[in-house]
């Protein structure tokens, strides 16, 4: 495999390893945080280090961004929404108004395909097998495969569909 790296001098290439030690540790953070049950211990502390990570990943998005703004603006876009969408399901977990688990579960799940579009964006084409698809899937799978994979969390974390659900009073767990 070669691998490309841009030629943008050393203060690109350093902040460039900074940039892939964050996105490694929201990818690793991201699965613990949904992996784990969603009360006190694992959930919180790896959403925590998510929510960190990604935040390293947008501020050296957009100082690489800034210093090839031509050749990485959408990569600074798709950092911005896996920022933003992070930020705000902390919000909405933080303010725990009704149907909070939805807009936090949402959104974070939206984060963490945001992040995977990133990588694959910018990485797809050098990646085996990756770069034999069109580059309209590094785009899009991420999604397609975090919205059923998101959709069944929240059902089985009894997250309200709708707004109508989440007024009325839960049903009862079964012991199965």
């Amino acid at each position: 495999m070669d691998l490309h790296l841009p030629d943008a001098g050393p203060l690109f290439l350093a902040v460039l390893a900074v940039h892939v030690l964050a996105g490694g540790a929201a990818v690793v953070s991201g699965a613990l945080a949904a992996t784990a049950r969603k009360r006190p211990g694992r959930h919180p502390r790896a959403g925590a280090v998510y929510l960190s990570a990604i935040s390293a990943v947008f501020l050296t998005a957009s100082v690489l961004a800034t210093l090839r703004w031509r050749e990485d603006w959408r990569l600074f876009l798709i950092a911005c929404v896996a920022a933003g969408l992070a930020w705000f399901g902390r919000a909405a977990r933080r303010r725990g108004r009704d149907g909070w688990l939805t807009r936090h579960g949402g959104a974070m799940a939206g984060s963490y395909a945001a992040l995977f579009t990133g990588f694959y964006v910018d990485n797809g084409p050098q990646l085996p097998l990756w770069d034999r698809l069109p580059h309209l899937t590094y785009w899009l799978l991420p999604a397609a495969v975090a919205l059923p994979l998101t959709w069944r969390a929240l059902r089985r974390n009894r997250a309200p569909a709708t707004e109508a659900e989440a007024d009325r009073p839960a049903a009862p767990r079964s012991a199965a």
